[in-house]
């Protein structure tokens, strides 16, 4: 392929979408540039084997945010994928959408972007196990499991405490409504991850119109005045030029792609300036408005078996691994979220504004270089978690040196504001609240962490400040909206002030919706190529 009309930057949750969705018609010539290499490895397609992933950069940005006061002085790691897929290929495989209410403030102020619109967006992306309905599609490229067979055994009392708890049971928490307890789906299918490289990369790379270049590193946009017309990269040690007919889209995430604008001389022009980068746009907001959930688990030592009894000895690995190997079934073929939920700890909200996390597994005990999910505690424990959905608190990512190489500076801000610091503070005390109903406390043995010791308000905020962390859902740092005056992106998610130069992934989110970022990244490559092929015509 001598020339492309689109260049797209990362082949992550948005980019694969793009991919796919721009060479479809055979119209158009596209190049996807990845940092990281192919998703051809045993322990992403082994949905509990991201544990394995989690500190591997051979997959992984590996990220580290700078020391946060909202963490107690600590650096968060922000694992992020470096991989066809990119972090749908490491993730826990959550499907959540997020509420309607979410999706009708982006449409407020960005036409197209309402409720209405992306449930139909939604509904033809999905092959829902269940079927389709007024709320769920049918047929799509997506395949979600509904992730009801297999669970432990455990995840129905955990229901029934939830309900004792004054929280019902809810059988699809992307359906009618979004409050209650029950089973996450999963972008699962056969017992494999469902990642956007396998569900819409793969098939397109059979098109001759699509190029996927691997290990390669973009550096920086070029412009031609305003006008984006290609991009520098490296590959194998070399810098390369590709220039491109008609634009170059961003899809590299909410760090990545801040990064990269700021980098080519888009984005607070004293900072650039500083650098001795050239200034093409002057935007204050790249890099800004930073928004992530905070999570953090309790956990409870229990007087019945949980997966640590299966999963701990060698025994059990050889058990759990002959299970999925002859059926694809048994724990290894799951994520190890098997119960979740959504409250409000205001019975005041309109609508919930915390997730839970509920996992038949504890790893108090850490093991280096990697998160245990395969190696867990030599005790039966259990792991309650919950995030944010809204939180208040605001970062930025900004480079600090004129070298592509170099990672950016994170600054979180976690719990940098009272609302986020009290709604957390509400939130624990829920989970001490649906642990000492009937159903579970029968199963509790004692409480590990935080442990019965702490429990005024100043020690419950200590504790979540010193164990809490990122659920891994940065978004909002080119945020969509009407103009450069709080944003980065219109509602065709063009750069404002640019021309031919796009930015789809979650950092076009305007605000963080509530759930998992998967699907609403995913959303954005869909609907951002819908943008594309319009302007196209």
């Amino acid at each position: 392929m001598a020339d492309t009309d689109y260049i797209i930057v990362g082949a992550g949750s948005a980019g694969c979408v793009l991919a796919n969705r721009l060479t479809d018609s055979g119209k158009h010539k596209v190049t996807l540039i990845e940092a990281g290499g192919s998703d051809a490895r045993f322990y992403v397609h082994l949905p509990l084997g991201y544990g394995k992933l989690f500190y591997d950069p051979a997959v992984n940005w590996m990220y580290k945010t700078e020391p946060d006061p909202g963490l107690a002085g600590q650096q968060d790691h922000w694992p992020r994928g470096k991989i066809l897929g990119g972090s749908s290929s490491i993730n826990a495989m959550v499907w959540i959408r997020g509420h309607r209410a979410d999706y009708d403030e982006w449409g407020a102020e960005n036409a197209g972007w309402g409720w209405d619109d992306c449930l139909s967006a939604y509904k033809a992306i999905e092959d829902t196990e269940a079927g389709g309905d007024a709320w769920r599609g049918k047929g799509g490229p997506l395949f979600i499991s509904q992730n009801r067979k297999g669970l432990h055994w455990i995840v129905q009392d955990y229901i029934a405490a939830c309900g004792q708890a004054g929280l019902p049971y809810n059988p699809d928490f992307n359906g009618a409504e979004q409050e209650g307890a029950g089973t996450y789906q999963m972008t699962i299918k056969n017992a494999r991850r469902n990642s956007t490289a396998r569900a819409f990369l793969r098939p397109a790379m059979k098109r001759e119109n699509l190029r996927v270049l691997t290990r390669a590193q973009v550096t920086r946009v070029i412009f031609d005045g305003t006008r984006g017309v290609g991009v520098e990269y490296i590959k194998d040690g070399q810098r390369h030029e590709l220039r491109c007919n008609a634009e170059v889209i961003l899809s590299g995430g909410a760090i990545n792609s801040p990064q990269l604008l700021q980098l080519s001389g888009v984005g607070p022009a004293r900072l650039l300036s500083g650098l001795g980068l050239p200034v093409v746009l002057d935007n204050p907001n790249v890099g800004d408005h930073l928004n992530d959930h905070q999570g953090i688990n309790y956990t409870w030592r229990m007087k019945v078996p949980t997966y640590n009894n299966l999963l701990r000895p060698w025994w059990g690995k050889l058990l759990v691994g002959m299970q999925y190997f002859l059926t694809g079934g048994g724990p290894l073929a799951k994520s190890i979220n098997h119960g979740g939920g959504f409250f409000r700890t205001d019975p005041a909200l309109d609508r919930p504004n915390m997730q839970l996390y509920m996992q038949a597994f504890s790893t108090l005990l850490p093991k280096a270089g990697e998160r245990p999910l395969l190696t867990p505690d030599p005790f039966p424990g259990l792991s309650l978690g919950l995030s944010n959905c809204r939180p208040t608190s605001r970062g930025h990512i900004r480079i600090h040196s004129a070298d592509p190489l170099a990672h950016p500076t994170i600054t979180a801000n976690a719990f940098s504001t009272d609302h986020d610091v009290q709604e957390m503070l509400a939130a624990v005390k829920y989970l001490r609240h649906i642990a000492a109903q009937p159903a579970f406390a029968k199963l509790i043995e004692e409480e590990l962490r935080p442990g019965p010791q702490v429990q005024n308000d100043a020690d419950l905020i200590a504790d979540f400040r010193q164990r809490s962390g990122t659920v891994y859902h940065p978004s909002c740092t080119a945020r969509m909206g009407r103009d450069a005056v709080t944003s980065v992106v219109d509602a065709s998610l063009r750069v404002h002030g640019l021309q031919s130069l796009r930015v789809i992934d979650a950092s076009a989110f305007p605000n963080l919706i509530a759930g998992n970022t998967n699907a609403p990244s995913i959303l954005m490559g869909w609907k951002g190529a819908e943008r594309i092929l319009a302007d196209a015509r």
